[in-house]
């Protein structure tokens, strides 16, 4: 069966996701075609017009990313639960209905549980309040009951966040810049969920002083596998979890929302890792 597919985003020339969505159609018997359609994040109306472009040429489904996560939802007619709660969307299936999910949220509660297994999550400090900011945030709820403070260096978009999340049920706060020191020292975890760090926004989310205390870390990049914040919190002794796991857990729930073909990810992990010639050590 033949299946088209696409990414809608910003800087995503380097996605591996054309890649691991062919292997899983040659696994699953499926003859996939992945392109990537790169928008200008100063057109907000460029991923609305791209989804409708795709949609009039019969794809199957596509992912959207960094900066169109919430944009993408006035093209959709049915969002799935996980994509209602969050409020932002990163998969598209294309149909009689256009049905939006959300596989960063269930993606990312997938990779910290096959990573983190015995880890008392308590608080912690979410760096970013975009599309993957929000899934993450609100993954982080659904597992830990522990405070997750939202650092964004848009004050209202962290404020919007922390509101929803409170009105919601979750335990959240958006806090400001110069409390990032403080509150950095007294959580658990720290996640980068800021484009900080990608190749074409290389750096760091927050200053590696503010890095030690805690037990855990994710960050949601993935090109760079290896970021500087990641390098900064091994040598500093946390366990961290790269943005290949939320990249690779998402893709599968992404292949399995247009299919509903059920994967194995013990069964595929190793041997796409192993294909792709991906340094994970």
């Amino acid at each position: 069966m033949e299946l088209r597919l696409g990414l809608i985003g910003n800087a995503i020339s380097k996605s591996r996701a054309p890649s691991l969505h062919i292997f899983l159609g040659k696994r699953y018997g499926y003859e996939v075609s992945y392109e990537l359609f790169d928008q200008s994040r100063d057109d907000p109306n460029a991923c609305v017009k791209q989804i409708n472009q795709l949609k009039q040429e019969q794809y199957h489904g596509c992912n959207v990313t960094h900066p169109f996560k919430q944009t993408a939802l006035s093209s959709v007619d049915r969002l799935e639960v996980s994509c209602a709660l969050v409020g932002a969307t990163n998969t598209i299936r294309f149909g009689e209905n256009v049905v939006a999910t959300n596989s960063d949220y269930s993606g990312f509660i997938r990779a910290i549980k096959a990573n983190l297994r015995n880890q008392d999550f308590g608080s912690s400090l979410l760096l970013g309040a975009g599309g993957v900011g929000r899934a993450v945030a609100y993954a982080l709820g659904s597992f830990s009951e522990g405070l997750v403070n939202i650092y964004d260096p848009s004050a209202e978009r962290a404020m919007a966040l922390a509101n929803e999340l409170q009105q919601k049920g979750f335990n959240a706060v958006a806090i400001h810049y110069s409390e990032l020191a403080h509150v950095s020292q007294s959580v658990e975890g720290i996640l980068n969920c800021s484009p900080i760090g990608h190749y074409q926004s290389p750096g760091m989310p927050i200053d590696a002083s503010h890095i030690g205390n805690q037990k855990w870390a994710f960050d949601a990049v993935y090109t760079p596998l290896d970021t500087s914040f990641l390098k900064t919190c091994r040598q500093a002794n946390l366990s961290v979890v790269n943005g290949f796991e939320l990249f690779f857990y998402q893709g599968l729930e992404s292949f399995e929302f247009w299919t509903g073909q059920l994967i194995d990810e013990h069964d595929v992990k190793d041997a796409f890792v192993k294909e792709s010639g991906i340094d994970l050590s």
